[in-house]
């Protein structure tokens, strides 16, 4: 099972810069687009990025405002089914890589939960709606020891 070890990989002098930044670009269920057409559009950005196709999008590494153009020039595409979260590994980092871990990935999980829910996301970005929210109000004291009074004379244990 050395597989599954926390390797200490060597980072390059880019991993090492506190402007270099990984996001993920995820496609939600209602996409209009492909993921081989968001990564072949950001690689005719013709940016300084590292790109990488995956089965849910795509990996873009680089300095954060070249990877924050890409992003935003991607999502141009499709604005509402086009969706992006910070991850802290490079692309094909045997900490995180499942070809080197034998399984899925720490956080695949999570993100497959995300997606259920990203096309009432993207239709909730299309179609806003103003929403009242109505902050609770306390419980008045004396309402409580009411509510606490009936609960003990109920209780027959």
């Amino acid at each position: 099972m050395s597989a599954n070890l926390a390797i200490s990989p060597k980072l390059s002098k880019e991993e090492l810069d506190p402007d270099f930044t990984i996001r993920m670009i995820i496609l939600g269920p209602k996409a209009n687009v492909s993921e081989n057409e968001i990564v072949s559009h950001m690689h005719l950005l013709d940016l300084p990025i590292t790109v990488k196709w995956t089965c849910y999008g795509a990996m873009v590494s680089g300095k954060e405002e070249d990877v924050m153009v890409a992003i935003n020039e991607v999502r141009k595409l499709d604005p509402y089914n086009i969706f992006t979260k910070s991850r802290g590994f490079p692309p094909g980092d045997p900490r995180r890589c499942r070809g080197h871990r034998y399984g899925p990935r720490e956080g695949f999980h999570q993100m497959e939960a995300e997606y259920r829910i990203l096309g009432d996301v993207g239709d909730a970005l299309k179609n806003p709606k103003d929403v009242l929210i109505e902050k609770p109000k306390p419980v008045d004291v004396d309402e409580l020891v009411e509510i606490v009074k009936e609960s003990v004379e109920n209780d027959d244990s």
